[in-house]
């Protein structure tokens, strides 16, 4: 029989070694899903309960593995369902291949039902987006949209009207003969010159107290991290997206950075007098050092992310490890190494003071409680994938060991995120223990997903921080504005419930002494399982890492009636912190006044 468009499209995808789609049916795309049916055989399709979610999932997939899955959906709402976990992937920069359907090709723009341009719709979330015209357009267009993903690191879409998905007969034009593209793509970047390695490294060689800064383009090259860290006597500060780039048993990081990361970094940041930033552009400004406080070195496969956040002075642009490899014999260890030994005895107090939270027996049940008996609990090789919302902080502080893998929205911060992401990863790895990490906000988003978990007996281990607050908003609107928390109350909904109506196992935890046994069980589950943790609302996320104008913020939202002001403040100042943080001690006789 001769091949249809879709079937040509679908057996490119599988050329390039795509061979897994996450999706949703509708009528616009059917003919591509006549596709998918007779090739199931290769091409693994994974059904959603919303396009967002098949988009999403698709992301951890290639956040998880370093190659790209697809994503299909239907024409008009379908098609913008998927827009912004596409925009997930644009700005973390990962590649996914995404396929929509349209109206027929020769009603376009005549208004009939869910008639859309989403060729033009995607073109500012994707690297390449373009609308397939037949048969002998599919593969050069399949070519195109797969090498502009893995060249960009960003999603590329292909829209097919429907007529066009099942048409078999087209005629090559004189300018796209057949066979003359090829799926060749060379797997690195290319490496730093010689002499922008010797500049880079006669800054660093330069600089008493360097700090290394990691973020996502760094993952895959942590064993060259630390080595160049044991060479400059440098601690090393993650990015978010950068957590699980080195593991938190290091002895040479400092964990996150930023209002959600710890004060050790923080001091390590406002110290230092060198800075390199290997696959970063994390943008918390305020926490970066001052600009003429530092020399810099940045290491980043894209050339437009040099200098962005902070004006260093040499850039290496070039795949990190091969970069780090050729940086290193240019550096000179350091023999003083005062600056990461006060880092490491900071860290140690930093992990002292979790650990006193957890064993905390307040109620409602502090959220470090679950964080610390998770990181005891998580078996070798897991991946754990975060979401948005104060669960962000709460998921920075688990302590991932080596050969462990994180990853959240860092940069789109979509809510609703862990539960795809987790699909997709272990879609990709079923061999490795999934954890998906979300609070009530961003589960009640995604429902649907567990019943997808269910309907493939996917073993992956769904826990919910339910406080009934959109929480992070609440500290936000504090810390950030100056404001009372408003609009964040939510309607309590029974996840253990929804989960075990959906098939999976449940567990509700209310008490720090049932945390550990519950999380356990809900590991060793063989099959999908969800554990719900009530938490506080108003235990900080942050006390550690506020500067002095938060605290100003969060007092004069306290003065205009902040409703939880008093649990707020004893939040902040309570005492297994000690010693206060700077910002804290600022403003700690203003907030016992609230107490």
């Amino acid at each position: 029989m001769a091949k249809t468009t879709s079937d040509l499209i679908v057996e490119r995808l599988l050329d390039w070694g795509i061979d897994t789609c996450f999706g949703l049916n509708g009528d616009a795309i059917n003919g591509f899903f006549e596709a998918l049916r007779t090739h199931a055989d290769r091409m693994r399709f994974v059904h959603v309960r919303h396009e967002e979610n098949a988009a999403l999932a698709a992301v951890g997939y290639a956040k998880f593995t370093g190659r790209p899955a697809a994503c299909v959906a239907t024409a008009g709402p379908g098609a913008v369902h998927l827009l912004n976990g596409l925009y997930d992937a644009e700005m973390d920069g990962v590649p996914v291949i995404a396929i929509t359907g349209m109206t027929y090709h020769d009603v376009i723009g005549a208004h009939l039902l869910q008639d859309l341009n989403s060729d033009y719709l995607f073109r500012d979330a994707c690297a390449f987006s373009e609308r397939v015209m037949g048969p002998a357009h599919a593969v050069n267009a399949t070519d195109l949209a797969v090498r502009k993903a893995l060249a960009a690191h960003a999603p590329a879409h292909l829209a097919i009207p429907v007529d066009t998905q099942a048409q078999t007969e087209d005629t090559h034009s004189p300018k796209n003969p057949p066979g003359h593209t090829s799926t060749a793509m060379p797997e690195r970047a290319p490496a730093p010159s010689r002499g922008d390695l010797e500049q880079a490294a006669e800054t660093l060689n330069s600089c008493g107290k360097v700090v290394i800064v990691a973020g996502a383009g760094a993952r895959g090259c942590g064993d060259e991290l630390e080595r160049v860290a044991d060479l400059l006597a440098a601690p090393i500060v993650k990015a978010g997206l950068g957590k699980d780039v080195v593991p938190d048993d290091s002895p040479y990081t400092t964990g996150g950075m930023g209002i959600i990361g710890t004060r050790p970094s923080h001091e390590a940041m406002e110290q230092c007098d060198g800075l390199l930033i290997v696959g970063s552009a994390t943008a918390f400004h305020e926490f970066w050092p001052k600009p003429d406080q530092a020399r810099g070195v940045q290491i980043d496969r894209n050339p437009a992310r040099i200098g962005l956040r902070y004006p260093v002075e040499s850039g290496l642009v070039g795949d990190a490890r091969t970069a780090l490899i050729d940086l290193m014999p240019l550096l000179r260890r350091k023999s003083d190494r005062a600056f990461l030994e006060h880092a490491q005895a900071g860290m140690r107090r930093w992990w002292d003071v979790l650990r006193e939270e957890a064993r905390d027996h307040s109620t409602p049940m502090r959220p470090q409680t679950i964080t610390w008996e998770l990181s005891e609990l998580l078996p070798d090789n897991a991946i754990v994938t975060g979401d948005a919302g104060t669960v962000t902080a709460w998921a920075g502080r688990l302590r991932l060991r080596r050969g462990m893998n994180y990853s959240f929205s860092g940069t789109h911060c979509t809510m609703g995120s862990a539960v795809p992401y987790a699909i997709g990863a272990k879609i990709a790895h079923p061999e490795r223990p999934v954890i998906a990490f979300n609070g009530d906000g961003a589960m009640s988003m995604g429902l649907g997903e567990l019943a997808t978990l269910a309907q493939y007996a996917l073993p992956v281990t769904v826990i919910v921080l339910h406080n009934n607050s959109l929480a992070l908003e609440v500290w936000e609107q504090n810390a950030l504005l100056g404001n009372p928390q408003y609009g964040c109350d939510l309607h309590s909904i029974d996840f253990a419930k929804v989960a075990e109506g959906c098939g999976l196992r449940a567990f509700r935890i209310e008490k720090t002494e049932e945390a550990h046994q519950m999380l356990a069980e809900a590991i060793d589950h063989n099959g999908p399982s969800l554990v719900e943790c009530v938490v506080d609302p108003y235990a900080a996320p942050y006390t550690d890492t506020i500067k002095d104008s938060h605290a100003d913020k969060i007092l004069a939202a306290y003065e205009k009636g902040e409703p939880e002001a008093p649990r707020m403040a004893r939040s902040l100042l309570e005492p297994a912190r000690l010693p206060m943080a700077p910002a804290v001690q600022h403003a700690e006789h203003e907030l016992r006044r609230y107490t």
